[in-house]
């Protein structure tokens, strides 16, 4: 970084003391704490990691120097928890991509279950069941195998992984069946979401860049 561009002492000075003054706000919400998820605990914790990630890198800037602690990032992905204390149900959702990288072998794969589910001498089979639509392929492939197989085995079907999400979702109790099957993701409540888990490339991407930016003597 230019000296031209680095931060001044007074600049890191008053980031030192924005983060004194938010430790003292989050201290306060805690102390005064209504249940497990008071907003205010949770609105000052997010102000306390913003201001003491500026003064971190403001401090890194200006002298070459790291915090000796570190606070967890705030995952601004969902909203906090307001589902049941004691859930009796839930719901998993789950979404996976995929890119059709090998039709060819997509299509092999097809046929060949196409060719098993007829079996010899079935009447008006004439082998060419699937063809060289990879829709109709993809019928095949989803209609046999469920689809845990599937992301095992993907690359065997001349597929590519994309981004992936499984959320698990609290509940008083079960829906009324066939309640949902209409539209099944429309009522995904982020506020009820227990868990989430997320594949994406884009974390991958992410950490390498961190890995590059790293300056050799390390950083916290």
């Amino acid at each position: 970084m230019s000296d031209a561009a680095q931060p001044t002492a007074a600049e890191v000075r008053a980031a030192a003391e924005a983060v004194k003054a938010a430790i003292d706000r989050h201290l306060d919400a805690v102390e005064r704490r209504t249940g497990d998820d008071d907003p205010a605990v949770y609105e000052a914790f997010n102000s306390l990691a913003a201001a003491a990630e500026v003064y971190d890198e403001l401090l890194y800037d200006r002298y070459d120097e790291v915090t000796p602690f570190e606070i967890p990032g705030v995952d601004d992905s969902l909203p906090p928890y307001a589902g049941p204390a004691e859930p009796s149900a839930l719901s998993v959702l789950i979404r996976r991509d995929y890119a059709v990288v090998e039709p060819p072998r997509l299509l092999a794969q097809a046929q060949r279950l196409a060719d098993i589910d007829a079996g010899p001498g079935a009447d008006g089979y004439t082998g060419a069941v699937v063809g060289t639509s990879v829709h109709s392929a993809l019928g095949v492939l989803f209609g046999e195998y469920e689809p845990d197989e599937i992301a095992s085995r993907h690359k065997e079907f001349g597929l590519e992984e994309g981004d992936s999400t499984l959320w698990v979702l609290a509940a008083e109790a079960l829906p009324e069946p066939g309640e949902w099957l209409g539209a099944p993701f429309e009522d995904a409540d982020p506020e009820l979401v227990v868990c989430r888990f997320d594949v994406s490339a884009v974390f991958d991407e992410e950490e390498l860049d961190e890995e590059l930016d790293e300056p050799a003597a390390g950083r916290a």
